[in-house]
């Protein structure tokens, strides 16, 4: 088994926080192996950042691969510049709330998560990254949810544990849209 993501949006999105939330799962909760491959664009705030993913049983050769598995695009120019990437018949998760523009392939399964509109119904904006995420883990179920939740409160939760339930709950509502968009 191997499981390639790439997670695309403007920094301050928590683009790294999903990539990072995968791979400390992984490494921390299972006997897995997992790279992390940052990327960031050349504006100070702002600007483009993505993550390469990679979880695997077996060693991984490089921690980038030109055709993914899976890629969550977060904003208009990742999806622009990254749909191509995602190889026949994986997945392209989508926030709906701030993409604007539609995927031209037919050949990938779509899955559109309002992540925004939630994270706001929640009361917080910033958990939308939360709610991608769990609709990953819903959808690909790659990971047990509840060892990705208790990595959340570990790694997020440890200097705000106050926000802890309002991470979960944010968690949840994605995961229910992920295993929605499954059935």
């Amino acid at each position: 088994m191997e499981r390639r993501l790439l997670v695309g949006g403007f920094g301050g999105q928590g683009v790294m926080v999903i990539g990072q939330l995968m791979c400390y799962t992984a490494c921390e909760t299972t006997d897995l192996e997992v790279t992390f491959f940052p990327s960031y664009g050349g504006e100070q705030r702002g600007g483009t950042a993505n993550c390469f993913v990679t979880i695997a049983d077996m060693p991984i050769g490089a921690p980038v691969a030109e055709l993914m598995d899976d890629i969550m695009v977060l904003n208009d120019p990742s999806m622009t510049k990254f749909q191509s990437q995602v190889k026949p018949g994986g997945n392209l998760f989508i926030n709906s709330s701030i993409v604007s523009v539609e995927p031209n392939r037919t050949d990938i399964q779509i899955i559109k998560v309002p992540a925004n509109e939630i994270a706001d119904e929640l009361g917080n904006p910033k958990v939308a990254n939360l709610v991608m995420a769990g609709a990953y883990i819903g959808y690909t179920e790659l990971l047990p949810p509840e060892k990705v939740l208790a990595t959340a409160f570990k790694k997020l939760g440890a200097k705000r544990p106050e926000l802890n339930p309002l991470n979960e709950a944010a968690f949840n509502r994605g995961m229910e849209i992920g295993k929605a968009a499954k059935k």
